[in-house]
This record gives structure tokens, C-alpha cells and sequence, in this order.
């Protein structure tokens, strides 16, 4: 039986739950798994598709609120949800810089500083802390937050204009992006030189964009127009991307196998969301919109359940994420990063991630579960005492 509209759609919970574990994956330098990842096969990363399902899943669940409950109640609840952002990556940011400090001084190794971008910290921490509460000094791994927590409080404007008309969103959403890529304008960080690693003034295309689509899907529209032409042109695209890319991991393991186009296309600039990664990576999404139905089976899987249930957590998974890897990096780096040691750190890092998803969704279903029993009411003896 086809899924209703308005039910769960688990694909956006399976790869979002995916790309959190490729993250984790990707943030471990010289990684063997690195090489089974999104990173290693496209233009692309884990990122996009990240920040595409967070724009898509905005649409979907703050435009029901604002059809439902009106505009001042869609945008307290966008930037509710903004705050709560906001807070997790100020909790991990503390985290994060006990992290790395307790490392540098338990194994005298201060490149530690300079590698997780924290030495400013240690130089002026009363400066870094406010630059940090305003977003603006972003350490090594916290960065995709702040693009996150900015493209939400922008989103109310966004959620208004799309029910007005899609155009009003997407012409300056596309016209600013394009500006970028031409100009490469960029929005300053800290310290002074220093920029936002995802430039907010073109990665908000990708999420304004996704929103689009998820607010057709909110109008009815779950088909995609032009699939017969969008189907082979996306294959296309896509299998250019990945045999090139793949070409670009095996000579830099073999210097002997030709890197294709190496010399043309490198490096694909990440900060600006260089056209060659948002172009393939769109092509993907239209081959797994038309070859992965809502129905598919495989989402109701034993195999696939623990990547749906971190997908349905992400928040907490991300920040997890982020811990471990970071912690992983420091165990290899000490202790010995052979084949069989990055194995294990993958392997408890996951089942780690795993479990903690499971947790939680343990936890919110409890919460939704009746009573056992009814609580007296104050001021009523219950059963079974004497009055």
C-alpha cells in the first residue's frame, strides 16, 4: 500500500542517518573506511546531503505548522528549534575544547592546537569564547552548526515567500549563489584571515533549494516532473562524477593509474559549493527520488533500522559524531593507526552511535506510551487507603 503524504518518510531518516556515519567516518584522518565513502566516489560529500535533508525536512514539518497554526507560530517553532541548535553546538563546542586540551597536555603534544584550530582559544580564551558564542571561531569539525543554526533563523522568511510563490525564494536564493561563484565572496571568521568554512551566502542555495522541494511535497506534487529526461541525465552526470573521482582515489593510492581531469578540475572548491559538487550530487538525488520509492522494503529492515533511528536523532548524533571522531583521531595518532586499530576504532565509534540512537528513540517512545496506572488526584486517597 503506497504511503500516505502526510506518514513518515523513512528514506529521509536512512540517509541522513547514513551521511552522520560517513561524517564520523570522513573526520578520521587517513581513515581505510574513508574509501567506501560518499568522499571517495563523488565530487561531493556527506555534507550535502546533510544540509539537503535538513532544508527538505524544514519545509515539510514547519509548513504543516504554519498552514495549520499561522505564521507566528511556524517561525517560534523554526526558531525554537533554532536555540536548541545554538545550545548543542555551544555544549559540544565545550566538549570539543576539553577534548583536545586534556590530549595536548597528557601527551605533551601541542600540534594538537594547531590541528584542531583551537590555539587561539588558548591565547586569548576571553576573546575566543564570545567570537565563538557568535558563530564566528569555529574549531576543526564545527562548522556545519553554525551554517545549520544561521539557515533557520533566515528560514521564517524563507517558510513565507515559498506560500506566496516558490519564485520569490528561489530567483534571489539563485542570483546570490551564482554572485558568489563569480565574485567568491566569502563571510569573515575568527581569528582575522579566517573564513566560515561552508559559506552560508552559497550553501544556503542547497537548503533554500531542498526547502523547495519539500514544500512541493507538502502541495501534493510527489512526482517529478521530467523524469523520463531527468532520469538518464542524472545517470549521466553522475556516473561522469564518480568514474572521475574514482580515478582521483586510485592514483592517490597508485601514482601509475592516470587521474582523470586532475589538472582541470582540481582543487572543487567546498567553501563556495563549487557548481561540480552541487550539480552531481543533485543528480543523485534524482536517481534515488526514482529508484528508491517510499515503500521500499529495505527501509523497514533489520539492517537498516539503526541507520534509520540516528537519522531520527540527529542532533544528538551529530554532536556524538563529532566526539568520537575526534577521539579516534587522538587513540590512532598515540597509540598506532594500523589497518586492525582503525577497524576497531570504526567499529566501536558505530556500535556506539548505534546504541545511543536506539537509546533515544527507547526514551521517546516510552514517553509516548499511556500510564500503567492513574496517579489520585491531589486532595483524593487513592484505592486500597483508608479514609
Amino acid at each position: 500500500m503506497p504511503a500516505s503524504p502526510t506518514s513518515r518518510d523513512l528514506r529521509l531518516d536512512f540517509f541522513r542517518g547514513l551521511a552522520l556515519i560517513f561524517i564520523f567516518i570522513d573526520h578520521i584522518p587517513e581513515n581505510i573506511l574513508s574509501y567506501f565513502t560518499l568522499e571517495a566516489f563523488g565530487f561531493f560529500d556527506a555534507a550535502e546531503v546533510f544540509i539537503f535533508i535538513s532544508g527538505f525536512t524544514a519545509a515539510l514539518v514547519y509548513g504543516r505548522r504554519l498552514v495549520e497554526k499561522g505564521v507566528i507560530y511556524a517561525t517560534a517553532q523554526v526558531l525554537r528549534r533554532a536555540w536548541q541548535l545554538y545550545v548543542a553546538h555551544v555544549f559540544l563546542f565545550v566538549i570539543f575544547i576539553a577534548e583536545v586540551s586534556y590530549t595536548v597536555t597528557t601527551f605533551n603534544n601541542p600540534m594538537y592546537n594547531e590541528e584542531m584550530r583551537v590555539a587561539d582559544f588558548l591565547d586569548e580564551p576571553h576573546v575566543a569564547v564570545i567570537q565563538a558564542l557568535l558563530l564566528q571561531f569555529q574549531p576543526t569539525f564545527l562548522d556545519i552548526l553554525p551554517l545549520y543554526i544561521l539557515m533557520l533563523v533566515i528560514f521564517p522568511v524563507v517558510l513565507i515567500g515559498m506560500q506566496r510563490h516558490p519564485l520569490l525564494v528561489l530567483l534571489p536564493s539563485a542570483a546570490l549563489y551564482i554572485v558568489v561563484q563569480i565574485f567568491g565572496i566569502v563571510v569573515p571568521a575568527y581569528p582575522e584571515g579566517h573564513v566560515w568554512y561552508f559559506n552560508p551566502l552559497a550553501w544556503q542555495f542547497l537548503f533554500v533549494s531542498a526547502a523547495l522541494l519539500g514544500h512541493a511535497r507538502i502541495r501534493g506534487q510527489t512526482r517529478l516532473p521530467f523524469a523520463r529526461v531527468l532520469y538518464p541525465a542524472a545517470a549521466v552526470i553522475f556516473a561522469a562524477a564518480f568514474l572521475i573521482k574514482l580515478s582521483w582515489t586510485i592514483h592517490g593510492v597508485w601514482d601509475a593509474f592516470p587521474g582523470l581531469l586532475l589538472k582541470q578540475l582540481w582543487p572543487i572548491n567546498k567553501n563556495n559549493l563549487s557548481p561540480l559538487r552541487l550539480v552531481p550530487f543533485y543528480a543523485l538525488v534524482v536517481l534515488v527520488a526514482l529508484r528508491v520509492p517510499r515503500e521500499a522494503q529495505f527501509l523497514q529492515s533489520t539492517a537498516a533500522r539503526p541507520f534509520v533511528l540516528c537519522g531520527q536523532q540527529s542532533l544528538e548524533i551529530f554532536c556524538l559524531g563529532i566526539i568520537l571522531s575526534v577521539l579516534a583521531h587522538f587513540i590512532l595518532t598515540e597509540y598506532g593507526g594500523g589497518v586492525w586499530m582503525q577497524l576497531a576504532a570504526n567499529a566501536a565509534g558505530i556500535t556506539i552511535m548505534f546504541l545511543t540512537a536506539a537509546m533515544l528513540a527507547w526514551y521517546k517512545m516510552v514517553d509516548r506510551m499511556p500510564p500503567l496506572r492513574t496517579v489520585a488526584a491531589p486532595g483524593r486517597p487513592s484505592d486500597g487507603i483508608a479514609k
